[in-house]
């Protein structure tokens, strides 16, 4: 019974910085229970329904947040005033977004994981704030920012023709390790 009680992920902070994730969060755990439609306009549905998905938006808000929507017992408009007050997020995360975008660089980075989570947050951003980043622009960037020592290397690769951003991850992750088993070795 404790296990329900819990917060299955961080509640959506007073100041609105975590709101591009806990959107997507509560969207997949609403769908997950059946009732993401009732933060939907013009929903048909249950009162029930709009009650399970009501608890659930309070218990993943912040005190104060709760405190302030107390009166708020209807999903679809406490979802509608959360969005009105923190979407403009995505203006206050482009900018950034696009400066560490341009920033990245794979020679910036001691291990493959750390390149490729910092890609991913950054590509997270972007894609939250409508700019659309492909594959082919995670490859590019990867292989235009390798150390210029590496110019074989990034030849190399780019010969190899990935389509997807993983295959070329896990080639980098396998030529790491060789890389620190040969180390290791001399």
């Amino acid at each position: 019974m404790s296990n329900i009680a819990k917060i299955e992920f961080p509640a959506l902070e007073i100041t609105g910085e975590n709101y591009m994730p806990w959107t997507a969060h509560v969207k997949r755990h609403l769908k997950s229970m059946g009732v993401l439609e009732t933060i939907q306009e013009g929903n048909k549905c249950s009162e029930q329904d709009k009650a399970k998905a009501d608890v659930f938006l309070h218990k993943h808000i912040d005190k104060m947040l709760q405190f302030e929507y107390s009166n708020c017992d209807d999903p679809h408009m406490l979802w509608k005033d959360l969005q009105s007050r923190f979407d403009h997020q995505k203006e206050v995360l482009l900018p950034t977004a696009r400066d560490e975008w341009n920033n990245l660089r794979f020679q910036d980075f001691k291990k493959v994981n750390e390149y490729t989570s910092a890609l991913f947050r950054i590509c997270s951003t972007l894609k939250f704030c409508g700019q659309n980043v492909t594959e082919e622009d995670m490859l590019e960037k990867t292989f235009s920012t390798f150390h210029a020592s590496n110019i074989n290397l990034q030849q190399q690769y780019r010969l190899q023709k990935f389509k997807r951003y993983s295959d070329l991850n896990s080639f980098l992750l396998v030529a790491e390790k060789n890389n620190e088993l040969l180390m290791k070795k001399s």
